[in-house]
């Protein structure tokens, strides 16, 4: 009797599959449809910004790093800003800080809603896309408000933020606070108990803590293992050890178990973000006084030559950070989100570096998901919630 003779088969799939967030280039390996490798291929959309970052002044750094995660674009100025007021030796009022730890909330919110929207609906649950991306509007019109932009609205700025609040805000904020958690409850009657989304994700893409831990997976993912490392717990920035939330997790480590944590996040954000609204007076101070990085007033800049030079040379040379280097982390929606810095005492950085925890859960991909199959690994991408921009940079 003739031996059965088998074989694999190498699929490509992306860099244009909808549900590899992009640009993922994923070389399968398939025995039928059980993934024997994976081979991630990176690289489609490099952008070349921390290399850009060395031909700007400090302060034009703010909108492209913005542009490197761009589903948290305020969470990346955010670190920015924070690692070179730490190298600049500045302390902010405590209004900037409350208004920071607000937009960097609301910024977790937005960005957990395309996650749950485009994970929901790769495993089938389309509609949720669409509401998702209804609430979501919602939160650019608040970027649009204070900036005038919805995507990158660059509204923090290095010594603050770049003006005050404007009108309308704290309406704005507590309209949306007001209606969101309703809005989360039907997003959990759809799918927190639905059969066919748990039989999907329940015991799929497993990852223990030790192996988060060996890959450099933070945030949710390793929360859903058991892991309570949380920056704002960990290492406080901002003033987020005065205000009161707890770090969700789970421990089965698998895709159901990352739903839930994020879901439980996003409640933890409303919370947050409501204690912020409250401690944030309409108008008052939006930067620090240190006139090497903050320009004067504009009613000053019109009537005195003193103000009318700083603010002249703060436009036209930028401003000088002390020689050194350090690293700030911050908890960003998908993770650690760390921005290292280089100076050489220059008016532009001799070095930007962020750590991307999109790099990181993409790296793990293949281990995770060997020996599933290819329905297990669109879910597991789903779970990672990855973002090309982040990754390739």
């Amino acid at each position: 009797m003739a031996e059965l003779r088998t074989e694999t088969m190498t699929v490509n799939m992306g860099p244009q599959h909808p549900s590899t967030h992009g640009v993922l280039r994923l070389v399968l390996e398939l025995d039928g449809e059980v993934i024997q490798s994976v081979m991630p291929t990176i690289g489609y959309l490099h952008t070349g910004i921390e290399k850009t970052a060395e031909q700007k002044k400090w302060q034009q750094v703010i909108p492209l790093v913005e542009r490197m995660d761009y589903l948290a674009a305020q969470s990346n100025s955010l670190a920015y800003a924070l690692s070179v007021e730490k190298l600049l030796g500045l302390t902010m009022p405590q209004r900037v800080n409350d208004i920071r730890v607000l937009i960097a909330e609301l910024q977790r919110l937005a960005s957990h809603l395309i996650w749950l929207g485009t994970h929901a609906m790769e495993i089938g649950a389309v509609s949720m896309l669409f509401y998702a991306i209804r609430e979501r509007e919602l939160l650019l019109n608040i970027n649009e408000l204070i900036a005038g932009f919805r995507f990158f609205p660059s509204y923090i700025r290095i010594g603050g933020l770049r003006e005050d609040l404007p009108r309308g805000f704290h309406e704005t904020v507590n309209e949306f606070l007001d209606r969101f958690p309703t809005k989360m409850d039907e997003f959990e009657r759809l799918l927190t108990k639905n059969d066919i989304f748990r039989r999907r994700t329940e015991g799929v893409g497993v990852v223990t803590l030790e192996n988060a831990y060996q890959w450099g997976l933070l945030g949710p993912i390793a929360r859903g293992a058991g892991s309570d490392y949380d920056v704002r717990k960990y290492f406080p920035y901002c003033g987020y050890e005065t205000y009161d939330f707890v770090v969700p997790t789970a421990t089965e480590g698998d895709v159901y178990a990352r739903y839930r944590v994020r879901i439980a996040e996003m409640r933890q954000s409303i919370n947050i973000c409501r204690q912020a609204i409250k401690r944030i007076s309409p108008t008052g101070v939006w930067a620090c006084d240190d006139t090497r990085v903050v320009p004067p007033p504009k009613d000053k800049v019109y009537t005195e030559m003193e103000a009318l030079i700083q603010h002249f040379l703060i436009y036209s040379q930028g401003f000088t950070v002390p020689a050194g280097d350090c690293y700030v982390p911050i908890e960003g929606p998908r993770g650690e989100h760390g921005c290292y810095i280089v100076s050489d005492g220059s008016n532009r950085p001799w070095r930007v570096k962020m750590r991307a925890p999109s790099f990181m859960a993409i790296q793990a991909i293949p281990s995770i998901v060997q020996g599933g199959l290819i329905a297990d690994l669109v879910a597991v991408i789903g779970s990672s919630d990855v973002v090309m921009g982040d990754c390739d940079r």
